[in-house]
């Protein structure tokens, strides 16, 4: 049986949060000698793939990479990835700021396999929990992640500090879990399963599939669906009056960057929120005006073939959603302007119904009652570390669910840089701090690397 020595830090996650934070950890000269490691449950990298169309774009600069607004010199900038990969005078010649998704994604992966030696794939974190100080004294030094791989086997690793970057989880809405997963998919698994739902192309009735939502997601979606499959109707479904476009112009995209952390942080919760609100119209239930107008063109030229197929119900709210005999979805639908309802059958749903960003909250339930309110409340530093009891001296970091106090720009990749700049600034200052104080007892150091008290075999 192995022991393992105390890690400083285990990222959970390997998403572009926890990538941008690896990069800094490179980066950084006195970082050299710091044991960290990263768990992934995915079996490589991979970001979106179930929205990876070939024809969409990012809907921010390539300049908003892993590292340029915090050190455009670095080697793992997005020009140097296309320098790389000799693409460079090419992506000049498209005179865009907007990379295809597909191509950031390569971007991504090609940042993440350098650190192929940090990151533990195919491994799921299945709790965390504390690891008390020796001598009775209720302090708690560090935690222990109990984690299983793709084969069963089961880990432990001990740490003193945590970085959580797992993403946000499919928000699919009670009346459609219901339903079960045959026919209903949501958007993050839109590529990987629409082939199966939509199935073999068919000389019988054409196939009927409605896309719920309003955002960028769901017109992608529907454009996609009406393009790529002959046989199927699409309706978007949206209680929207209109698709709605974002609000990209330079002033208020300044709610992005970096600097506007700062102010929304220095407000009270009230303010922050009023803040948020205002400015939701640049994230949530909006799409690209170039989309739009595609959407728009598209659906007027079939109204001028006289062959109207696909549909925008705009204003139409979805009261109830039942599997009838023959496996398809009744859906009652009610015009929230008339007060009409009325029922239509589809082959197929697509929810682009968006994310939940609370998962968090189970991950370290383990820890729950060592925290006191800080995990219920949401009580995070400007650094995005949890504010913990003084007896819960590890540090742990919060990315991507941080909105309500750092403000719209936490679930997005525009703070990526900046972000694990601060991380990694907080998170030496602790390290250093931890070697100064700490005078490790032998019956310390066993109680922190055995497998005393531990639910799996330990090994790295």
């Amino acid at each position: 049986m192995q022991r393992d020595s105390i890690f400083d830090m285990v990222g959970v996650g390997f998403g572009p949060s926890n990538l941008a934070l690896a990069v800094r950890l490179a980066e950084e000269t006195g970082a050299s000698n710091l044991a960290h490691c990263f768990i992934e449950r995915q079996p490589e990298f991979g970001w979106h793939r179930g929205m990876l169309l070939d024809d969409c774009r990012m809907q921010i600069s390539f300049l908003k990479d892993l590292v340029t607004l915090r050190d455009p010199k670095s080697r793992f900038t997005f020009i140097n990835y296309l320098f790389e990969r000799g693409r460079l005078p090419d992506f000049v010649n498209l005179k865009s700021f907007y990379p295809t998704r597909v191509e950031f994604h390569d971007y991504l992966n090609w940042v993440a396999q350098a650190f192929d030696d940090r990151v533990h794939y195919g491994v799921t974190v299945v709790g965390i929990e504390p690891v008390p100080a020796a001598g009775g004294s209720g302090q708690i030094d560090t935690v222990r992640v109990f984690s299983r791989d793709e084969a069963g086997r089961e880990w432990q690793r001990v740490t003193r500090a945590l970085s959580v970057g797992i993403g946000g989880t499919a928000r699919v809405p009670e009346a459609f879990a219901a339903l079960g997963p045959h026919n209903v998919i949501h958007t993050a698994n839109y590529l990987n399963s629409i082939d199966r739902v939509v199935g073999a192309p068919q000389s019988g009735p054409r196939k009927r599939i409605a896309v719920i939502g309003a955002g960028q997601s769901a017109a992608e979606v529907f454009l996609d669906l009406t393009r790529r499959f002959p046989g199927v109707d699409v309706s978007l479904v949206t209680r929207s009056s209109a698709l709605k476009p974002a609000d990209d112009s330079p002033f208020v995209n300044e709610i992005f960057s970096p600097a506007f952390t700062d102010v929304i942080f220095a407000q009270n919760k009230d303010m922050r929120r009023s803040l948020i609100d205002r400015f939701r119209d640049t994230n949530y239930a909006v799409v690209d005006r170039a989309l739009i107008e595609q959407i728009y063109e598209m659906l007027y030229l079939q109204n001028v073939a006289g062959a109207p197929r696909h549909r925008l119900l705009a204003n139409t709210a979805i009261e109830t959603a039942v599997r009838s005999s023959n496996g398809q979805i009744e859906l009652t639908l009610r015009d929230r302007l008339d007060g009409h309802a009325r029922a239509e059958r589809f082959d197929a749903l697509v929810l682009a119904t968006g994310y939940g960003r609370a998962t968090h909250l189970g991950l370290l339930d383990g820890l729950a009652p060592y925290l006191g309110d800080a995990l219920t409340q949401g009580n995070v530093g400007r650094d995005y570390q949890l504010s913990t009891p003084a007896h819960f001296k590890p540090r742990i970091y919060l990315q991507g669910c941080c909105e309500d106090s750092h403000g719209l720009s936490d679930t997005l990749l525009s703070v990526l840089a900046l972000r694990s700049d601060e991380i990694t600034a907080s998170l030496m200052q602790g390290v250093e701090q931890d070697r100064q104080d700490r005078a490790i007892s032998p019956a310390t150091a066993k109680n922190n690397n055995g497998v005393g008290g531990g639910r799996m075999a330990s090994a790295l």
